[in-house]
């Protein structure tokens, strides 16, 4: 009784109650936001992960614009139905450099965080141009016009600079680099060599200290002259879950 007593004080006391309020905010945010700054890093590093290639972000760019994440997510939980449907579980470090990440929060079709190397480029052409010719029960629109749009590199090095300032490691090589990155991706006939040493491999005076076990998808993704929103975008999307490899990957037991 003594307890509804004081309880009855807080109720009916609406400054008294306020400050009450605030005090009890403050101590749990103090509680889930004070152990971070003694954690070296909240983020599992894994290896493999890398910053996208400059066609991949402007693949990424377009998914974004055309509105895919609100039916799609990109994130696997971790629960027996998910991992056998679509393969391991998400790590928080596979989308350490998405800004804004593509987790979503619903999904109309099926997950994408594994989609890469799934199908072929000639699938995602079909199934972008149109969706009901490959799965016959899909909404999804239509999006064939991203053949004919021609796509250009020609804010590619802002755009990468931006990522760098949040915190994705591009370096100043890369994105002086960016345009020729983004020409000689779409180009199985062009000298990738430099693309592929700049986003595949880290090195500390003249020795690999981190190693990826992916290289870069370099091919002509749409399968028609020119660079086109669709190469992007296909891009990205074979991309998306193969940075990781599952098949030696160990979580950190101190995790």
């Amino acid at each position: 009784m003594a307890v509804l007593e004081k309880h009855k004080i807080l109720e009916t006391h609406a400054t008294l109650l306020l400050v009450v309020s605030l005090l009890v905010v403050s101590i749990g945010g103090i509680v889930q936001i004070a152990p971070l700054f003694y954690i070296e890093n909240t983020i599992e590093k894994v290896e493999g992960v890398r910053p996208y290639t400059p066609l991949e972000l402007t693949g990424r760019d377009i998914y974004i614009r055309e509105g895919c994440y609100v039916c799609h997510s990109q994130m696997i939980r971790p629960m027996r139905d998910e991992n056998e449907r679509y393969g391991h579980y998400s790590l928080a470090a596979e989308s350490m450099y998405d800004h804004p990440f593509q987790w979503g929060s619903k999904r109309t079709g099926p997950d994408l965080a594994r989609v890469g190397g799934k199908y072929s480029d000639e699938w995602h052409v079909q199934h972008l141009v149109n969706p009901q010719e490959v799965v016959p029960a899909s909404i999804m629109p239509k999006y064939g016009f991203l053949l004919d749009r021609p796509v250009t590199p020609e804010f590619i090095e802002e755009r990468m600079r931006t990522d760098a300032l949040v915190g994705v490691p591009y370096t100043e090589e890369m994105i002086a680099n960016a345009k020729a990155d983004f020409a000689a991706q779409a180009d199985p006939e062009a000298d990738a060599s430099g693309l592929t040493d700049r986003y595949t491999r880290k090195e500390e005076n003249g020795v690999v200290t981190q190693p990826f076990p992916r290289t870069i998808d370099i091919r002509n993704f749409d399968g028609r002259p020119g660079i086109s929103e669709m190469d992007a975008l296909i891009a990205y999307l074979q991309v998306l879950g193969t940075m990781v490899d599952f098949s030696t990957y160990e979580p950190d037991p101190k995790r």
